[in-house]
């Protein structure tokens, strides 16, 4: 008995991996990016995506540029959102609160529920990868569109 079970112990601990799913690679290039829509961004923000929610990884990734004078309607996410800015210079403000710099480097945490807009200021691009965590099915809450006041806001 104990020549049996020592075997099959060994086995069984070696065995959730042989059952594990393999490695996706996505290869740069591979998705296609789009045009945001003019209902949800002012100006031109290209969207590229980064990846999809897969369970039970419950979070989102994509690559935003924004030209210069394009920004996100106002907006909030229910479990939050990581920006991470990778060129450029751009603008962040949350509702209520002094608009910010962002810059190649900066990296943003929008807590849940924070009512914000992100975008390019009035003269430079900026492209950031915005990571977003699902909560109840959903990763973001679209409000209003940022005026040209509020925007050029100092």
């Amino acid at each position: 008995m104990t020549r049996i079970l020592g075997p099959t112990l060994a086995l069984g601990l070696a065995a959730p991996g042989a059952f594990a799913q393999s490695m996706d690679l996505t290869r740069a290039g591979e998705q296609d990016g789009f045009i945001g829509d003019a209902e949800l961004f002012t100006g031109t923000a290209y969207i590229e995506p980064v990846f999809p929610a897969n369970e039970p990884f419950a979070v989102n990734a994509g690559k935003v540029t924004f030209l210069p004078g394009a920004r996100s309607a106002w907006h909030t996410h229910p479990a939050g959102q990581m920006l991470i800015v990778t060129e450029g210079t751009g603008w962040v403000q949350e509702r209520g609160q002094e608009r910010e710099v962002m810059q190649a480097g900066d990296v943003v945490w929008c807590p849940p529920d924070v009512e914000h807009w992100h975008g390019a200021t009035d003269s430079t691009a900026v492209t950031h990868i915005a990571v977003q965590q699902f909560a109840d099915g959903e990763n973001v809450v679209w409000g209003e569109h940022v005026t040209d006041a509020e925007y050029g806001a100092e």
